[in-house]
């Protein structure tokens, strides 16, 4: 038992208001130092990514770290939750290759620019249940993935679609949600934040006999701020205030060594503000769902297969002025996975449906697809060829490849060097809306990279090189004469006008000193449109993130710094964006066995900045939060 002088501190932070926040923080680090019984976890926390820890988004087939080629992130639960972020696409932005522009609050809309390549060119899972839009141009909707239900998310860059088919032209992202493991771990949180924003979250996960399980509920309400600036033509000075309920479930019955069946879900649930006139509350209403059913089964030591059905819709509708648009994906995968000694094959049949509901668009389509994979790991050689061939209701057929090669040739150093083809299908938006074009072509691109990697315990380096070039770009043509596809109230119409580059070096490491985990990764890019010469809009040609988490008096203690240089948001590179530099502290701790609390300060120096021009970000704001979770 904790002893009453304790429990006294323990309660104390709760009580203090949000603006005393850094204050409480020092006045319960010396509460902490009689929390001792958390500090060998959060002293785990602080090591490095290990190799042999397994991953599955590089091949669509799990293998350890060490013997992939590719270039690949991992961030897990314990990385989620003691950094405090408030968004997954905050956590993912301090990635590699990674960066992140919005229209206004976390529940506006978010672009995810990697390696410089537009949103839309990113493939994006959530349990291999793949989710995007088929409205516009495209695109996962970042802003409505729960970060509060994610357990782990892997990150693959560079082009994948010899693997995953269509859209995996700048890399994939894999999100996984809570899986349950033995005994039972039920939690409780709570947290305040800035803006008056305010999260709950509670669960159980576990596993007994046969059946394992994982539930979750989240709910997040803020009054936000002013989404616009005042130079924004549709500035409404209001507070553009959100609310989002998120619940998971996952469900799995190993029905014996062999045989395993497992089921997923996810829903979210938002309702956002925006301005779109200077008069109105204009609200963004928000659901994402996915849902999935695997089975899985090991037919011997050498030999395995998997299938999988899976659904997600992504509904967004606007008030009060009229516009609602509805994608329903749905998937069915035959896998198959078949290892000798040092080789590694595998064969999979995938079918993929599109369909879009966006008046007085209903339109669908779907693509079959034969993809195969062959890797070898055999000392200091690691090889892995991937082809694919889909073929679409719409355009006929589209083929794919790649082949990537890693040498040790110093222990601890590898060499690695790969090529691959990929493209994108224009979506049924832009082929068939008042805008849109029956005859536009798949997006093409062709990509090479090479790299070298060193890695000895908690000490890692990378140095990564790209080039990759798009063709058949699709872009917007402003002022454009009649569309095939009619006339909108917008003079202009897609079309397959354009090729990009996108080719860069990013550099990235760790290392540990003392009790100092250190981390950091820099990227220069030049992502262009060739046609023009001009940069791409909201990109920078430097970016770079660092940080550093130490251990000290049982408290996690961390800073980030993310910095960006000068973008465009504009096409023509005529409105510039400034270059900026933010400073991110957060801290954790437990103040009992079962207690945790984690707090977080975001752009410290109350940096003014913007990410996308006329559209305001949040400035300083903290956020403060109690979990409780039984150690067992």
């Amino acid at each position: 038992m904790t002893n009453p002088s304790f429990c006294e501190c323990a309660v104390a932070p709760v009580r203090v208001r949000l603006r005393h926040s850094v204050l409480a923080l020092a006045a319960m680090s010396a509460c902490a130092a009689q929390a001792q019984e958390g500090s060998v976890q959060l002293a785990q926390n602080l090591r490095a990514p290990s190799l042999n820890e397994v991953v599955v988004t590089a091949t669509r087939s799990a293998q350890p770290l060490s013997d992939i080629v590719a270039d690949v992130s991992v961030v897990d639960r314990e990385t989620i939750e003691q950094s405090g972020a408030t968004g997954l696409a905050d956590v993912l932005a301090r990635l590699p290759g990674i960066e992140v522009a919005r229209n206004g609050g976390p529940a506006s809309s978010t672009s995810l620019f990697l390696r410089g390549a537009e949103t839309r060119y990113t493939a994006v899972y959530i349990d291999g249940v793949r989710v995007d839009s088929q409205a516009g141009s495209g695109g996962a909707p970042w802003e409505a993935i729960p970060l509060s239900l994610i357990d782990r998310v892997e990150v693959l860059r560079g082009p994948a679609a010899a693997i995953y088919g269509s859209d995996a032209i700048a890399g994939v992202v894999q999100i996984f949600t809570r899986k349950g493991e033995a005994g039972v771990a039920p939690y409780v949180g709570v947290g305040a934040g800035s803006h008056r924003t305010w999260r709950t979250e509670a669960g159980v996960s576990g596993s007994s006999g046969t059946v394992d399980y994982a539930l979750g509920l989240a709910r997040e309400i803020s009054k936000g701020f002013d989404a616009t600036t005042k130079d924004n033509r549709n500035n409404n000075p209001d507070r553009d205030g959100y609310q989002a309920t998120s619940a998971n479930a996952r469900l799995g019955l190993q029905i014996n060594a062999a045989h395993r069946v497992e089921g997923m879900l996810l829903y979210n649930d938002s309702n956002s503000g925006y301005d779109a006139s200077k008069t109105a509350d204009d609200r963004s209403l928000h659901r994402l769902r996915t849902l999935g059913l695997n089975w899985q089964a090991q037919w011997s030591s050498n030999y395995k297969t998997r299938l999988s059905i899976t659904d997600s819709q992504d509904r967004y509708q606007t008030t009060p002025s009229p516009y609602l648009t509805d994608t329903r994906l749905r998937g069915y995968l035959l896998q198959n996975e078949w290892r000798y000694g040092v080789h590694q094959f595998s064969a999979a049949l995938e079918r993929r449906e599109d369909e879009l509901v966006n008046n007085p668009i209903d339109r669908s389509r779907a693509q079959n697809a034969l993809a195969l994979g062959y890797g070898l790991h055999s000392g200091a050689h690691t090889l892995q060829l991937n082809a694919r061939h889909d073929d679409d209701s719409e355009f006929g057929g589209k083929s794919s490849g790649s082949a990537a090669y890693g040498y040790e040739f110093v222990k601890n150093w590898r060499a690695t060097a790969s090529a691959g083809t990929a493209f994108r299908a224009p979506t049924l938006y832009q082929r068939f809306s008042m805008y849109g074009d029956a005859t536009l072509q798949p997006e093409t691109s062709r990509n090479v990279e090479l790299g070298v990697k060193w890695a000895q315990g908690p000490h890692a380096f990378s140095a990564t090189a790209y080039r990759n070039k798009v063709s058949n770009l699709i872009n917007w043509v402003g002022g454009a004469g009649p569309c095939p596809g009619g006339s909108g109230p917008f003079p202009g119409c897609y079309d397959n006008v354009g090729q990009a580059r996108y080719e860069g070096i990013t550099l990235a490491g760790g290392t540990r000193v003392g009790q100092v985990q250190l981390r950091g990764s820099v990227d220069w890019q030049n992502p262009k449109n060739l046609d023009t010469g001009k940069l791409l809009a909201r990109r920078a040609r430097r970016h770079a993130s660092f940080g550093a988490d130490t251990l000290l008096a049982g408290w996690a203690l961390g800073g980030e710094v993310q910095a960006s240089g000068q973008r465009y948001d504009d096409a023509a590179n005529k409105t510039r964006l400034g270059g900026y530099t933010l400073l991110n502290l957060y801290a954790s701790t437990r103040l009992a066995r079962d207690y945790q609390v984690v707090a977080r300060v975001d752009n410290l120096a109350d940096k003014d900045y913007q990410t996308a021009r006329t559209y305001a970000t949040p400035g300083r704001t903290f956020y403060v939060g109690l979990k409780w979770a039984p150690q067992y």
